[in-house]
């Protein structure tokens, strides 16, 4: 009970309060008004009795300390001034005091000694049967809890019907339960009995926010929250979990409290201006290893932390306060890890950044203009390996936490960027805030890929053979090899983490869900790149964070890459040429048969590839023998489609094709050398390095394979659908496998001729029955035989000729599998609105003339393949590119009034050259035979 008189004051003169730990230094961070004022509550009359309409006003929360265990303020005064009723100051708010102190005796009673009766079903009984036994500590909080809830009560004890006892003290109180109930613990404490809290637990919290809903006045809670939320050290001890401990030491550390091994009760040293003083490093470190399970475990209890952050936001007076605090917390931070190495000293100190993350309320406004910003630049700060740990603790949070993550950095990447104004000058990459927001988010992008389908075990052997030599290369000669290093760099947090963006088939949260829009429309990415590649040390680059930037914006990176190797290429050969007295060939010039195309094209790439591989990465420059077209771009897109016609072609045998899927797959009886299947792979890797969009029909396995990954079970779900479904029937199947299928570990397929050949996957497997223990691995045996086994001469030599241009281009690292098919193969939706609204006119034409108009119809009319073919004849090319038909710049020019000549088209420029026709259906006859029989080049 509270203290009355002198007695009960401790040496200093001041009243004994539950909170033991001093804290003399008060945090000076600014004050925030709350959005909306509670009126405190006032009760006209006297509360009701407990179990009466317990509704209508809520019992104070109560907390004990391990050092509230050795007076009995309570006889003492009842021994000065005998029964309470005596006393004339005792008044109504005395004896509802003394009627709880009672209750909650009787359930601590009830806790530790049990009502007595053997068929008790009271689960908080200590006679209950299903009930566990608890220390005399956890008692006392439990009673206290199950009091502010009006639990069951048992009925009454002997020892509550017969006061004399010998347990009892004089006023029916144990003296056990009245030297944990004494006046160090202030059953019904006021403000300033909580300026001692040193960190919050749940307990502590429940305490005070009860306290401050009884009073209807939540400054004091404020107060803590800013005190503790504005302290590293504070934060680093808050909400942990209970370590292995004695009784007193559990209550002590929920109390705020330290306990030594001993049992005595210790408070942490204070500097000079009352902060904490941090713990040597050898100390904390073996701290952190005996808290810690493992490397990845915490010390912070997470479901803790979510049930006080759902309390605290239901009041709108206690946001102002965390607001404030963060803003306060964050620089220190900064600071602490930057200079001082805290989470090499603290492993603990991860607690913080954990506990900050579970706020739900930080993508709304008041955290996004100062309070979240600080926090990000904070966690960048962060050692690699503590962002590494930070990704796999978030991974194991869930999917809508991972979502909440994500969410909030978005948020505030948007809130920025349409807060202010970017330019050439003013880039959005100098923008502190959107680059922490993007490094934040860079952690939950791996999260969720960990929390998601991983398949980190089936990798293709990487070819060293192209490693780097000791010889000293022209770049270097030249001071440019910072500009044309080999390869993509090693993300240090991705090789921390063990994993790629590649291994996982299905992430937690999908890719698309982290692109954001607002910096892809801001970000200048000639700008980017020379950061990207040249001042990565002093610069950030968004291409260092890729999964923020979607297709069309990583091309255009992709595209300056391609064009400054190109320049490269180019000025080494004029200076080869120089130093040679040869004539330069700035170029890699194909000049090739129609009729002969695949032949001439293979001849001549497979001596560039042995005699001077690095000219692959010169820009193309093709030749149609005996024509007269100049290729500015357009005759390389018919070259291509010509090769690929060719190769495709069912009748050579390279490929087969399935037509449910509509896709082609390396035949493995194909009698052709690895020297065509490598043609395919340079003329792929030609094609994404000079931005032509191929025809190709490959399923998603060859690009997965490209990027590093072997083929498995799921990827024949796209590639060979038939069979799997079989195989995934057999593994679903309940019945006796190897009774009622009847196979082995042998399988059958037809050659080039469809002659059946046998295939072992196991030694002498046409003796190895399939049985209901062993068909997962027939499954993965067979899928790799198909996917990986029986193509792998095939396919390494198409995946060597793709690298013999790609190999040195970021777009392993800036792509994923399925970007790279976009990349290749362009977008399969053909949106000719959006065509229509981005093309240009020239010539006199205008999107108003009767003439344009009819054209339009015209298009809109035809079908699929009539689309195509107009794209074909005016683009060279019948895919859309990167971002759909809305990114093609297509211009129509006029070519003269009405006359019988057809339209024609500059390939290379995406111009169509249209005559001003004097009628829709004439427009519509010429421009159908223009499209249907166009093939070949021609000067006019």
């Amino acid at each position: 009970m509270r203290a009355f008189d002198d007695e009960n004051r401790n040496d200093s003169g001041t009243l004994r309060k539950c909170f033991l730990t001093p804290i003399t230094g008060v945090c000076s961070y600014p004050v925030i008004a709350p959005r909306r004022k509670l009126q405190p509550w006032h009760a006209a009359s006297p509360p009701p009795a407990h179990g009466v309409e317990a509704s209508t006003r809520k019992p104070r929360a109560h907390k004990l300390s391990a050092a509230a265990l050795s007076h009995s303020g309570v006889s003492q005064v009842t021994e000065q001034y005998g029964q309470p009723g005596n006393d004339p100051r005792y008044t109504w708010d005395n004896r509802k005091k003394a009627t709880a102190k009672h209750l909650i005796e009787r359930y601590f009673r009830q806790l530790t000694d049990g009502c007595g009766n053997e068929d008790c079903t009271n689960e908080f009984c200590a006679s209950c049967q299903h009930f566990r036994p608890v220390d005399k500590n956890s008692a006392a909080v439990k009673a206290l809890e199950l009091y502010k809830v009006n639990a069951k009560l048992c009925g009454p004890q002997k020892k509550d019907l017969d006061p004399d006892q010998p347990e009892t003290s004089t006023n029916g109180i144990r003296p056990e339960f009245n030297r944990m109930m004494s006046d160090d613990l202030d059953l019904f404490p006021t403000k300033e009995a909580f300026s001692d809290v040193y960190y919050l637990t749940e307990d502590s919290v429940s305490v005070i926010l009860g306290f401050c809903e009884e009073e209807g006045d939540y400054s004091a809670l404020i107060r803590v929250i800013g005190r503790v939320f504005s302290s590293a050290e504070a934060l680093t001890q808050s909400f942990r979990k209970s370590p292995p401990c004695s009784a007193s030491a559990g209550a002590a550390a929920a109390a705020g409290v330290d306990v030594d091994t001993e049992g005595e009760t210790t408070v942490p040293p204070m500097d000079d201006t009352g902060g904490a003083v941090a713990a040597s490093p050898a100390s904390t470190e073996d701290t952190a290893s005996s808290s810690l399970g493992s490397d990845d475990d915490l010390s912070l209890d997470l479901e803790a932390v979510r049930r006080v952050y759902d309390r605290l936001q239901a009041h709108e007076q206690i946001e102002a306060s965390l607001v404030n605090a963060l803003v306060y917390l964050c620089p220190n931070l900064e600071l602490d890890l930057e200079y001082l190495d805290m989470y090499h000293t603290n492993r603990d100190y991860l607690n913080i950044f954990v506990l900050v993350m579970e706020n739900t309320n930080l993508h709304s406004p008041e955290y996004l203009e100062m309070a979240l910003p600080l926090f990000c630049k904070a966690v960048c700060k962060l050692p690699v390996e503590a962002h590494a740990r930070l990704t796999r603790v978030w991974s194991r949070s869930g999917a809508a936490h991972i979502r909440r993550l994500m969410e909030t950095f978005q948020q505030l990447i948007t809130f920025t960027i349409i807060s202010n104004e970017y330019d050439a000058e003013n880039l959005v990459n100098d923008d502190e805030t959107v680059v922490a927001a993007t490094k934040c988010l860079k952690l939950v992008f791996y999260a969720s890929i960990l929390g998601g389908d991983l398949d980190v075990d089936h990798n293709e052997e990487e070819d060293d053979s192209d490693s780097d030599s000791d010889e000293i290369t022209l770049q270097e000669l030249l001071g440019e090899e910072r500009l044309y290093r080999r390869g993509p760099r090693v993300d240090l947090l991705e090789r921390e983490l063990g994993v790629r963006t590649v291994d996982v088939r299905k992430p937690v949260v999908p890719f698309e869900d982290f692109i954001n829009e607002s910096v892809n429309e801001v970000v200048e990415m000639d700008k980017d790149f020379t950061f990207y590649k040249v001042d990565a040390d002093s610069k950030f680059s968004f291409q260092s964070c890729p999964f923020i930037l979607n297709a069309v914006t990583k091309s255009q990176g992709l595209y300056y890459d391609n064009r400054i190797r190109m320049y490269s290429e180019r000025r080494i050969t004029a200076l080869y040429s120089m130093a040679q007295g040869q004539q330069p060939n700035p170029y890699l010039k194909l000049k090739v048969r129609r009729e002969h195309i695949i032949d001439d094209a293979l001849v001549r790439l497979e001596m560039i590839s042995m005699e001077n591989p690095s000219d692959l990465k010169k820009q193309l420059f093709v030749e149609f023998e005996g024509e007269q077209g100049v290729d500015e771009g357009g005759v390389s897109k018919e070259f291509f489609q010509l090769v690929l016609e060719e190769i495709f072609n069912p009748d050579i045998g390279m490929f087969t094709y399935d037509q449910e899927t509509r896709s082609f797959w390396f035949n493995s009886s194909s009698l052709e050398n690895e020297a065509q299947y490598s043609l395919i792979g340079i003329v792929l890797g030609l094609a994404i390095y000079n931005n032509c969009i191929l025809d190709v029909h490959f399923p998603m396995v060859v690009y997965r394979k490209l990027m590093g990954k072997k083929g498995t079970f799921p990827d024949l779900a796209d590639s060979h659908p038939v069979l799997y479904q079989s195989l995934k029937q057999l593994l679903e199947y309940s019945g006796n496998v190897e009774e009622d299928i009847v196979t082995s570990f042998q399988i059958s397929q037809t050659d080039l001729f469809g002659n059946p050949i046998t295939y072992d996957l196991k030694e002498q497997g046409d003796g190895i029955p399939v049985t209901n223990h062993n068909k997962q691995e027939f499954v993965d045996m067979y899928t790799d035989y198909i996917l990986n086994k029986s193509v792998e001469r095939q396919f390494k030599a198409f995946k060597k000729g793709f690298l013999m241009v790609t190999n040195e281009s970021p777009l392993k690292y800036l792509f994923r599998p399925e970007e790279v098919e976009l990349l290749i193969c362009g977008s399969r939706n053909l949106d000719f609105k959006a065509l229509e609204e981005t093309t240009d006119y020239d010539g006199g034409y205008s999107k108003d003339c009767q003439v344009i108009k009819d054209f339009w119809e015209t298009i809109h009319s035809f079908g699929e393949d009539q689309k195509r073919q107009f794209l074909q004849f005016t683009t060279g090319s019948d895919r859309a590119p990167v971002g759909g038909l809305g990114k093609l710049k297509m211009i129509i020019a006029k070519n003269g009034s009405d006359t019988d000549r057809l339209p024609t088209s500059h390939t290379c420029f995406n111009a169509l050259l249209l005559p001003e026709y004097s009628s829709k259906e004439k427009l519509r006859e010429r421009l159908l035979k223009a499209i249907t029989y166009a093939k070949g080049f021609g000067m006019l």
